[in-house]
């Protein structure tokens, strides 16, 4: 069973956590950014989003989340040339279970040939032997949706069973779907939607937590259309900080299970991330930022 390590790193606020074998920052990077526009493409500066990948590993970021369909295939070649990925290394978590088309939609793609060819590819554009998390992309670009992830979640497990990934988890996924996988093969985490304002998976999270399961919010900033809220606005302010700190710090104090991954281009943008995730906040202003999203 995984479980939180109290060991704060120096510099990264949050401390560990554990997925499975793997202890990795809680607070992460999420690569999705240094892909170009709409997520297609090549970055516009590839030498800024090789910095950008080269400064996460300095500040001591050990959590990278990526995916094959990120420009397709942009972001996992440049983890490579940046960081060389290894045992001594960051720990790279990606997805699996959909493609991208050339009207930049996100199609799924959770047939078992897609999922062993998408693993493949993973491991080609990495330069890796083996993956060590692989989360099931779940839903559509509008979010969870109902059904069975058997027949997907088991080409994971399969391919699992061959060494070719150590971990797995969901992403986009429903709680009963969640409790399938679960029932199906052990899980290390879920990747879903949550954050201030979008706080569906209150009662999800807690039950990972208790099962010491790593909970990890994608848009954990609100995504392309920033989180907007009278009372995040308010708090930030009387603190002297960005409500995008404040958000993140909120995050990190949410439940110890969960990790954060925001995604950023810059090295200056990543440097304020860190620093205002680890930003203080009292009883008070939990309580208040605890209200926006009920």
């Amino acid at each position: 069973m995984s479980e939180t390590v109290n060991t704060p790193s120096a510099s990264l606020p949050g401390g560990t956590w554990t997925l499975g074998d793997l202890t990795v920052t809680r607070f992460g990077y999420g690569a999705m950014q240094l892909a170009g526009p709409g997520v297609m493409g090549p970055p516009a500066d590839r030498e800024g989003a090789i910095a950008v990948l080269r400064e996460a590993a300095a500040l001591g970021i050990t959590h990278i989340d990526t995916a094959g369909a990120y420009g397709p295939r942009v972001t996992n070649r440049l983890i490579r040339e940046a960081l060389r990925p290894g045992p001594a290394s960051a720990h790279i978590v990606t997805k699996v279970g959909a493609v991208r088309d050339q009207q930049g939609g996100w199609p799924p793609a959770r047939r078992p040939e897609d999922l062993r060819h998408a693993v493949r590819e993973n491991l080609e554009d990495l330069g890796l032997d083996a993956l060590d998390v692989v989360n099931l992309r779940l839903g559509d670009a509008r979010g969870p949706r109902p059904g069975s992830l058997a027949e997907p979640f088991e080409t994971l497990v399969e391919l699992q069973d061959q060494g070719l990934i150590r971990h797995l988890g969901v992403s986009n996924a429903t709680a009963e779907q969640v409790a399938e996988a679960q029932a199906i093969a052990p899980i290390v985490c879920v990747q879903n939607m949550y954050n201030l304002a979008h706080r569906q998976d209150d009662e999800l999270i807690d039950e990972l937590a208790a099962e010491g399961i790593a909970y990890v919010p994608f848009f954990p900033l609100g995504g392309f259309t920033p989180l907007q809220s009278t009372a995040l606005t308010a708090v930030a302010t009387r603190l002297g900080a960005t409500p995008m700190s404040v958000a993140l710090a909120w995050l990190l104090r949410r439940s110890p299970n969960i990790l954060l991954i925001p995604g950023t281009s810059s090295v200056a943008h990543l440097r304020e991330n860190v620093a205002g995730a680890g930003l203080s906040l009292s009883a008070g202003e939990l309580a208040e930022l605890d209200r926006i999203g009920h």
